[in-house]
């Protein structure tokens, strides 16, 4: 394996190509950009702030987007359904609380709460 060392006089590298010929497979973007991400740190590491370097979201937050998706999903299956087999036969089940009320204020119950989990911040650590 090859040792790859950072100056600072290092402006600007093309990280795939690096990682491609290190003997790694081609199209692994995703170690690229990891790689890229700590060369930048490193680089940019003493200007940046404490506050820059947090990231914007925590776990809760990737939670509460769960519990949020999860809301939007079940009022779509909610308000799936009371069609009909027959073209002739008209089923008044599509009418139904369920698909015309309770189904889509679920969803935006769901995205609401979408908002609300992206845009809470997190408790401070003191």
């Amino acid at each position: 394996m090859r040792c790859i060392c950072y100056t600072s006089s290092v402006k600007q590298m093309n990280f795939t190509s690096l990682l491609e010929s290190t003997g790694t497979k081609p199209g692994d973007q995703r170690m690229a950009k990891d790689l890229e991400m700590g060369y930048l740190l490193d680089f940019y590491g003493e200007v940046l702030t404490e506050k820059q370097r947090e990231m914007p979201l925590t776990v809760a937050n990737y939670k509460l987007m769960l519990i949020g998706l999860g809301i939007i999903i079940l009022g779509f299956i909610l308000m799936s359904g009371g069609g009909s087999d027959d073209p002739n036969v008209f089923n008044e089940a599509m009418f139904n609380f369920r698909r015309i009320t309770l189904a889509p204020i679920l969803v935006l119950a769901g995205f609401g709460f979408e908002i609300y989990a992206i845009m809470k911040k997190p408790k401070n650590k003191e």
